[in-house]
């Protein structure tokens, strides 16, 4: 009898505990929402690696969330996204999420992390056509952009069901290194990988530990996010509204000289010119053969899952850089077509900029990136997106 005292009291305290956890978290979430304004345009590793910032930005009704690689970061241009509309001129304030080597696995990953609460809500993804012109994963960049919480949170997570997750896991567990220092979450990935019954069972086993482990580091990133409210929080920009004439701002923007405009105007002196067409072939087959491909359709699935209202972006193949190097204009169509059948398949809107193939002044030449011209395109692309108007490339 004397033991259940003890009992008691142990009940009482774990139940102190929890509602003092409860009431930090929403202390915490309530910072982070609170300061979105400040922290919507910026670019930076926390919000990138966790998911603190990302939830608060799914949370804005002025926020439209972008996903993307290195093109959201550089180069810094007026006109690039983040920068534009940071004073939400437009109503709303674009907000970045990515880095260099970004892949499809990784944004999906944070997808299925973020599930319901991207519920109805407008999101960009912004997709580099290189990813799927190799026929091997860059699993280094992978490697460099994984994030724990985000993993872990999709994985024993309630988002997506058990058929979506094993074929994720299937694809996660072929980049082995990011899982060595993870013994729960790559267990966890193989029994969703194999899928039969036993597996099934062994997971359920595991997924209340999983699943403590998933509110640990929700913690852990609600602590460091409250870290850099107080230490490295910028001021909040003055939002103000404006009237912009897209045809106007494109038309100025394609006026700004590109920063790689010396190599494009000296391309012939230091390029050896190759017969065109004659890479057709081995382009084609990159794009037949690229696992990205199958990233980005569980990324659809993700997206489709948690039901949200995606943008799917692409920035244009280089066409000039790729017609000095023996691709055709003819054989990068076939990029653009295989990409607008597999995103209408979700019935999501798509905008490929194909027309901007041969335009070389909308990326810098080579790398994915977006010039000044190009992020005008962008920006009118999102604001139509965003107020609800058929996007225009």
């Amino acid at each position: 009898m004397t033991e259940l005292p003890h009992l008691f009291a142990g009940l009482v305290a774990l139940a102190i505990a929890a509602v003092a956890l409860f009431a930090a978290k929403r202390i915490l979430v309530h910072l982070e929402n609170a300061t979105i304004v400040s922290t919507a345009p910026e670019d930076f590793a926390l919000k990138n690696q966790g998911l603190a910032f990302q939830r608060a930005a799914a949370d804005a009704a002025n926020v439209l969330p972008i996903y993307g690689s290195s093109e959201l970061l550089v180069p810094a241009s007026p006109y690039r996204g983040n920068i534009f509309f940071r004073t939400a001129p437009t109503g709303f304030q674009l907000s970045p999420v990515g880095g260099g080597g970004t892949t499809p696995l990784i944004i999906l990953q944070k997808v299925g992390a973020l599930g319901s609460e991207l519920r109805g809500k407008k999101i960009a993804i912004s997709l580099s056509p290189n990813w799927f012109f190799a026929t091997k994963p860059g699993w280094r960049a992978y490697a460099g952009n994984f994030s724990s919480v985000a993993a872990t949170e999709m994985v024993f997570g309630s988002a997506l069901d058990f058929d979506l997750k094993r074929e994720i896991a299937s694809r996660m567990l072929e980049c082995p290194s990011t899982l060595e220092q993870r013994p729960l979450l790559n267990f966890a990935l193989r029994r969703l990988a194999s899928g039969g019954w036993r597996d099934r069972i062994l997971f359920r086993a595991v997924w209340p530990a999983g699943k403590a482990q998933s509110l640990l580091l929700e913690l852990q990133d609600h602590l460091t996010a409250l870290h850099y409210i107080r230490y490295r929080l910028k001021s909040a920009p003055q939002l103000h509204s404006e009237m912009i004439d897209w045809s106007q701002l494109v038309a100025k923007a394609s006026k700004t000289k590109p920063s790689d405009a010396g190599r494009i105007e000296n391309a012939s002196a230091f390029d050896r010119q190759i017969p065109p067409g004659s890479r057709d072939a081995a382009f084609k087959n990159g794009i037949n053969r690229s696992p990205a491909w199958v990233d980005l359709e569980l990324l659809l699935r993700a997206l489709a899952s948690a039901r949200a209202q995606p943008l799917i972006l692409s920035m244009p193949v280089p066409g000039e850089f790729y017609d000095h190097a023996g691709v055709s204009r003819s054989a990068r169509d076939d990029y653009y077509t295989k990409m607008r059948a597999l995103v209408q398949r979700y019935h999501f809107p798509v905008v490929e900029f194909q027309e901007h193939d041969e335009d070389t002044p909308f990326l810098i030449r080579h790398a994915s990136h977006l010039t000044a011209k190009g992020w005008a395109y962008y920006d009118r692309t999102l604001d139509d997106f965003f107020h609800g108007r058929l996007p225009r490339s």
